[in-house]
């Protein structure tokens, strides 16, 4: 499977020339996942992120309740982002609720490729930052509840 047309169809990528997606297609592996199985696992070392391609990736985070449902990822989605920034641990479970056929860009592959090719790396940070931006304005006001409470 390709990586090309898995990042030409993200909205995470679709300012990237076809060299930009060559380079970044370059460190990408490509990852199955059949209906059921996880992705990455809540608290586990969170050191890449995914590109769906294909099928359905259902969110979760452990509460006091059991699970709660954060929301559903399909091709073209993109998740574990910020683990290209700064490696950490996985704040959700990412579970595939059908097949899924993903590509994987691990922080290390990322960092060498920094240094041979700093443009697309910079231009692919920057376009995370905006998308986190935009995620993080629309959920404002449930952040603002979050921080005012008592």
């Amino acid at each position: 499977m390709d990586a090309a047309p898995a990042l030409k169809a993200s909205p995470l990528f679709q300012s990237f020339t076809d060299t930009g997606i060559g380079i970044l297609a370059g460190i990408c592996t490509a990852r199955n996942y059949p209906s059921g199985t996880p992705l990455f696992v809540e608290n586990m070392v969170s050191d890449s992120m995914f590109i769906v391609a294909e099928g359905r990736v259902a969110l979760s985070a452990k509460s006091d309740r059991g699970d709660l449902p954060l929301g559903e990822l399909s091709g073209g989605d993109w998740l574990g982002e910020l683990s290209l920034i700064n490696t950490g641990q996985r704040m959700c479970t990412a579970m595939a609720v059908t097949s899924v056929a993903a590509f994987e860009i691990r922080q290390a592959d990322f960092q060498k490729l920094i240094v041979t090719k700093p443009q697309a790396c910079m231009k692919l940070l920057m376009n995370i930052c905006t998308a986190f931006g935009i995620k993080v304005q629309a959920n404002r006001d449930a952040l603002r509840s979050l921080v005012s409470r008592p």
